[in-house]
């Protein structure tokens, strides 16, 4: 199963840790690499080197993940006037996925 939505606002954080998950009303299946997406939205450079480290994600996984994220790119256009918190967390997760992608 995966949350699909793995994002700040949907994550609580109690004394450093995970201490819950909200908006779980798009729980479904999907691949495995999708669970990854949220290294990207909750996490900075190092942690999210640990992230994969622990998992042991190879190189397809990680950059099936990481690709996916970019695609969701209209969210810092779509909620720039309406929501520019959620632009502005989206245009971060861009920025960060940038910053993570080796050169071509």
């Amino acid at each position: 199963m995966s949350h699909g939505d793995l994002i700040p606002g949907n994550v609580l954080v109690s004394g450093g840790r995970l201490a819950g998950v909200i908006d779980v009303g798009g729980l479904g299946p999907a691949d495995p690499a999708l669970d990854l997406v949220a290294a990207w939205h909750l996490l900075q450079a190092g942690p999210r080197q640990a992230f994969r480290d622990d998992l042991g994600c190879d190189d397809l996984e990680w950059s099936a993940a990481r690709h996916g994220l970019g695609a969701g790119d209209g969210a810092v256009w779509y909620y720039a006037e309406s929501n520019p918190a959620m632009s502005q967390m989206s245009r971060r997760t861009l920025e960060r996925i940038q910053a993570d992608t080796p050169p071509a």
